[in-house]
């Protein structure tokens, strides 16, 4: 993997790592979430626009606070190779956009009926179902709209999309969601969790690493090989802490509420094997992921970090 180093550029654009450093991890995501929030009020429609309702749905989903983790990723992975924030705007939109729809069909009454996001209602409580399930459709249209018309090359563009959909789709993110719903009452082995955790999270996330790779232009199979691995590792593990917080964490910390998978009686990689063995798990595959892209140098900080910060953080 040395020749990684050997690739990246030695100028950028992006955010110094010898700045970074002195920043918190919240501080240093804080500020990717500054600049992607900056192009999303850009992107989305504006509430005044007609339809209306629909519209305001829309910003009031997307726009309503969240970490802004997926973006983060992008800009970090970016940034690690050497990449031109400009170029990696398009691909933070987008799959923020999706995780943003994700979670409106998510909290829907038909599947897990939750009231409460980010610490405010949910879609579907603040509107209704019919303007909540809309509102999903036109973000997800959206975010393929933004790659679509992106000023990156024709070859990027279309890898962008096919990582995008493919994450999104029966084998990514609804695939896990369809496995999640029908586990309801069944106990799943470690494998079976395993499975839907990858296809139900952590496809996004590879999707925001390995977008940001295809945004480097380096065209390199094995650089790309050890970002996939990198970002499935991640992804999982920051599920299996998501799992571990929904038994710890209180409703006020979450901005969801607490226990709410144990309350449908859904498996979870706790109730599976324990809280000290998903801890472990958890801790395990973050340093299989690191492991990963060891040979990158300094610029790779902000990445590593914001990985630690994914299957550490309390909330």
């Amino acid at each position: 993997m040395t020749s990684i180093t050997m690739k990246i550029p030695k100028t950028n654009e992006l955010i110094d790592a010898a700045i970074a450093e002195e920043l918190c991890v919240e501080d240093l995501i804080s500020l990717y979430a500054d600049r992607v929030n900056q192009q999303l009020e850009i992107e989305l429609p504006k509430d005044t626009d007609s339809p209306k309702t629909l519209h305001q749905a829309m910003r009031y989903s997307v726009l309503g606070g969240g970490k802004r983790i997926r973006p983060a990723l992008v800009y970090a992975t970016g940034e690690a190779l050497g990449c031109n924030l400009a170029n990696l705007d398009c691909a933070a939109c987008a799959v923020e956009l999706m995780h943003s729809y994700s979670l409106i069909h998510d909290d829907l009454p038909a599947m897990d009926n939750d009231d409460l996001r980010r610490g405010r209602p949910t879609c579907h409580k603040a509107f209704d179902d019919a303007t909540a399930i809309l509102a999903g459709d036109a973000i997800q249209a959206l975010a393929f709209s933004i790659l679509a018309n992106a000023k990156i090359t024709d070859d990027q563009r279309v890898k962008m999309i096919q990582l995008l959909a493919k994450s999104s789709g029966s084998l990514g993110m609804a695939g896990g969601q369809a496995i999640d719903l029908a586990s309801v009452n069944k106990q799943l082995d470690e494998s079976q969790i395993t499975k839907m955790h990858t296809l139900k999270t952590a496809a996004l996330i590879q999707a925001s690493v390995l977008m940001a790779v295809v945004a480097s232009d380096l065209n390199d199979p094995e650089i790309y090989a050890h970002f996939a691995h990198f970002s499935e590792k991640v992804g999982l593990a920051f599920q299996i802490r998501d799992d571990i917080l929904d038994i710890q964490a209180d409703t006020k910390t979450l901005g969801k509420p607490q226990g709410s998978d144990a309350a449908q009686n859904k498996p979870t990689y706790p109730s599976i094997v324990g809280i000290a063995h998903a801890e472990h798990s958890a801790n395990n595959l973050l340093q299989q992921a690191l492991e990963e892209i060891k040979d990158l140098d300094k610029r790779a900080l902000n990445l590593r970090t914001i990985s630690e910060y994914m299957v550490t953080r309390d909330s």
